[in-house]
């Protein structure tokens, strides 16, 4: 009998020890053992509450979709036998000790589990291998899951994951490789009649989970995630553009950004034209002028909050055979939908309002599954994978993703208003502000502006730090978008190693701020935010 047909299967009991005291005799042992040859198994019924069932190695890859599960991330685990009779009517056998009915067996990381077992179809939850990584399908989350706020709950959970647990919270799978069973199954594996996993630095199913989530959120085909949001824009920028070829980035990004763009890609011949966000025509002349691969931005940008049009950009790049990517870190993906305006990629450094929390680092670059495949490559061999603990984290974060950004956006867009209205303020970054070079640009391809305010406070670099330390709730520290508000100043922050002159070249003043937002109560921030500047 194949193990698919049987009405019960088995099922992980975490559990202490069972009480042996009352065992039966040998005798009565040899009487009561049941034999299933077509699963190679032996159990013997002692008359304890949860007999314990032996495996063969790699007995739960025999398993139906349909009948996988685990109890939990832990690595051993008690297994209990269902009540099976040997003629397989579920009946116990004559003289038989009953055993407790069970609901389901165990999956280790193959495909992923339907959210109705006995109506849903396999194709719902059929893998995919692409370069090594486990992508499940995706395809009926759209007739019931409207919205983001729903999608960073339960997309890539609800109908099934990479881990098969009963458990509503995805598990952290803590290990750095996969077992076949048998030769065949890697030569299988190999040769793409067989979906697995391999090494850990090639894939997770933990990791898996968060990917396909994410590009729910994004609309993509498939998403890569990497160690931190830096790592990611490093092997894509290696991984996209080929040596001796031509970059498009723009004057206003994360300084680390241009720092590898300006020191380390000139060693593979790569050249690399800067434009300003909101400079059109400087693009359009830099595209037909170079053969350029690639035009990399921020939209909004690091620290000054420009905004690039990004279905006009991906318009003239297209005509001229280059790829446009998106880093949406500032936006986030409830904010602004960067692969539907026609962006080919879209990256995130999900260490800010992805995981929400300031405790976990990482990145992500979402696409086409063709250009995704493509960096994968490199990341394969580069390394710098997410851990999976790491990947728990990030999924924690995003289901509260959509409640933080909204209040995030309310903070931010009232505080840049009062702001602006204030004295001792002289200028401030904030596109929903009308006074935002890119105002009616963010109001096209933005539905919020996200909780990063900057501004210039009127005075000098000592006042300025008087204001900032003259605050009470945000921390002076690096980073943006958790639930915690934190503030700095870049000319400090971010270059303190270059003379002022220098930072005035990058429009870095040192009366600079930039305020993230949290979650805290808006009357507290704001009376934070008076007291400190009265203090100025």
């Amino acid at each position: 009998m194949a193990v698919s047909s049987f009405h019960r299967v088995f099922t992980f009991e975490c559990r202490s020890d069972p009480d042996f005291s009352s065992l039966p005799s040998t005798e009565n042992l040899r009487n009561n053992r049941r034999h299933f040859p077509a699963a190679g198994l032996s159990v013997a019924f002692y008359g304890v509450s949860s007999p314990i069932l032996r495996f063969p190695p790699n007995f739960q890859r025999q398993l139906s979709t349909k009948a996988r599960r685990n109890c939990s991330n832990i690595g051993v685990a008690q297994i209990v036998a269902a009540s099976w009779s040997n003629d397989g009517t579920g009946n116990p056998a004559a003289g038989a000790p009953p055993v407790p009915a069970v609901a389901s067996a165990v999956d280790a990381t193959t495909a992923p589990l339907p959210l109705d077992l006995d109506a849903a179809d396999d194709k719902n939850v059929v893998a995919a291998v692409e370069n090594g990584a486990v992508q499940t399908n995706r395809s009926s989350y759209s007739s019931f899951l409207k919205s983001d706020a729903s999608k960073t709950i339960h997309a890539a959970e609800r109908l099934g994951r990479g881990i098969v647990t009963d458990g509503i919270t995805t598990p952290v799978v803590n290990t750095s490789a996969y077992f076949f069973k048998k030769t065949a199954d890697l030569i299988d594996f190999k040769e793409k009649r067989q979906t697995s996993y391999e090494y850990g630095r090639y894939g997770n199913p933990t990791s898996t989970v968060l990917e396909e989530k994410i590009s729910e959120l994004e609309g993509a085909e498939s998403t890569i995630l990497m160690a931190s949001g830096m790592c990611a824009s490093i092997v894509l920028l290696m991984a996209l553009v080929p040596a001796g070829g031509h970059l498009i980035t723009t004057t206003d990004c994360y300084r680390k950004t241009r720092i590898f763009i300006e020191t380390v890609l000139p060693k593979m011949g790569i050249t690399t034209s800067v434009v300003d966000p909101a400079d059109v025509g400087a693009l359009q002349s830099a595209l037909e002028q170079n053969n350029a691969s690639l035009f990399f931005t921020e939209s909004p940008t690091n620290p000054f909050l420009r905004c690039v049009d990004i279905k006009l950009v991906s318009e003239l790049c297209h005509k001229n055979g280059a790829l446009l990517c998106i880093d949406g870190t500032f936006a986030t993906p409830l904010n602004q939908k960067a692969l539907a305006l026609g962006a080919d990629l879209v990256m995130h450094s999900c260490t800010k309002y992805m995981g929400g929390h300031h405790d976990v680092l990482g990145g992500c670059i979402s696409g086409s599954t063709k250009l995704i495949s493509e960096i994968r490559i490199l990341h394969h061999i580069l390394g710098g994978a997410l851990n999976p603990n790491a990947a728990y984290l990030f999924i924690r974060g995003m289901k509260t993703l959509h409640l933080r950004v909204q209040q995030q956006n309310s903070t931010g867009m009232r505080m840049a208003e009062l702001l602006e209205a204030h004295p001792k303020v002289k200028r401030v970054y904030y596109p929903g502000l009308p006074s935002h070079p890119e105002h009616e640009l963010a109001m096209r391809q933005m539905t919020g502006f996200g909780g990063v305010v900057s501004f210039e406070i009127d005075g000098d670099l000592h006042t300025t730090i008087k204001f900032v330390d003259s605050l009470k709730i945000p921390y002076i520290a690096a980073s943006f978008g958790g639930c915690e508000s934190i503030v700095d100043q870049p000319a400090i922050l971010s270059y303190w190693d270059l003379p002022a002159s220098e930072r005035a070249k990058w429009k870095i003043h040192d009366n600079l701020v930039r305020f993230s937002f949290g979650v805290e109560d808006f009357e507290d921030l704001k009376a934070d935010v008076l007291q400190a500047l009265e203090a100025i």
